[in-house]
């Protein structure tokens, strides 16, 4: 019975000695026929939600609106939102000034492979979440079939005796996190082509790595306001962790916050252009003549007079076709029940974001204009 955190940690460190792996092919004969008709139906749904940011996007809101104690479904939702607008900022008016088209197709990959590992990841633990409460019984034991780590395996069912949805929320950032660093973070191919470059390390001194969540304040909906953080050390599990564990309190730890994001969420889906959230200052049409000189644009997150807004395209113009990807299967991260030490809270997080964001911009576009000037210089 895993009706504490104790029993979870005595339930982990059982499951760490044991290290049973188990091939879902040998079990399906003992499976019931309804078993394997779940399973058929969850990996053909969890294939077409998967298509691309958007549709995964819309899948996390679908979720959280259905079953709001699952809070990861929302903060998954958002997270995946800036992903879009990082992947559509590859083909706007700015990044397209600043990286060869190679690493603008490079990197898009990359955000394009970790958002896809984590839905086929996470989808299906929350489609047998549905399952589970439909049927009035928990179906977790239909888990491994889909290589879920058997620590959320273990979070799962206390979940379900429990009702907390705290330490499930940071279990899956912990979990999402784990499995990323194993199957993108520390994949060689990605390495050399990304995390590894000098372009990838200007990402990191641009602060190109803001995250955003728009909201409405009070009862105003006319004008959007942002909350977030700035990620530092991307490449660090541990640091990922705790950005992951801060984004949770801001959504769900400071009062007002969620109600807002939550109507304007509603209110604007998501397209992967900057304009879904700040139309003042980006449009979805390129209002900038062709091979044009770059001037600054942006001061105090304003539009300089007479200034065009930035481009920020859709994903669906931006990116036309969705990227095939290769099954990944086998493997289980989940090697100390240390992992539990997350689960501790912390204080909350003030998510002033707004100051920052706004010398990002700027600090690019003058990144623009001093590549442009230095083009020029070698032209001459």
């Amino acid at each position: 019975m895993l009706n504490s955190l104790l029993d979870v940690k005595k339930e982990l460190k059982k499951k760490m000695k044991i290290k049973m792996k188990k091939k879902s092919d040998c079990l399906l004969p003992s499976l019931s026929e309804y078993d394997k008709q779940c399973i058929h139906l969850i990996r053909e749904q969890t294939r077409q939600l998967n298509q691309n940011n958007v549709t995964r996007t819309q899948a996390y809101f679908d979720f959280y609106i259905q079953y709001p104690e699952i809070h990861w479904a929302l903060l998954g939702h958002m997270i995946s939102r800036n992903v879009g607008w990082n992947m559509t900022d590859l083909k706007g008016d700015l990044l397209t000034k600043l990286l060869p088209e190679r690493d603008q197709e490079t990197f898009y990959s990359f955000l394009e492979r970790g958002s896809w590992l984590i839905f086929q990841d996470v989808y299906p633990q929350f489609l047998i979440y549905d399952l589970s409460v439909r049927g009035g019984k928990e179906m977790f034991h239909l888990l491994p079939f889909f290589y879920t780590s058997t620590f959320m395996e273990t979070m799962w069912r206390y979940f379900w005796r429990s009702g907390d949805s705290y330490s499930l929320a940071i279990a899956m950032v912990i979990n999402e996190q784990s499995y990323l660093e194993e199957r993108l973070m520390q994949d060689h191919h990605f390495k050399r082509t990304v995390t590894d470059t000098v372009s990838f390390k200007m990402y990191d001194f641009l602060r190109l790595n803001n995250i955003l969540f728009p909201y409405y304040a009070g009862e105003e909906m006319k004008k959007t306001s942002l909350v977030g953080a700035t990620a530092r050390h991307f490449t660090s599990l541990h640091e990922r962790i705790l950005f992951g564990k801060n984004l949770y309190s801001l959504l769900f730890q400071r009062e007002g916050i969620l109600e807002g994001i939550l109507k304007w969420a509603y209110r604007c889906p998501h397209t992967g252009s900057r304009k879904d959230y700040w139309p003042d200052l980006f449009n979805d049409v390129n209002e900038s003549l062709p091979r044009s000189l770059y001037k600054r644009r942006v001061k105090n997150c304003s539009l300089r007079k007479g200034a065009n807004r930035l481009y920020s395209p859709p994903l669906k113009y931006a990116w036309q076709k969705n990227l095939p990807h290769e099954d990944e299967k086998s493997g289980d991260w989940f090697r100390d029940w240390h992992v539990l030490d997350y689960l501790q809270k912390e204080d909350s997080f003030t998510g002033e974001i707004l100051n920052n964001y706004c010398k990002t911009l700027e600090t690019i576009e003058l990144a623009v204009m001093a590549k442009e000037a230095l083009l020029l210089r070698e032209e001459e």
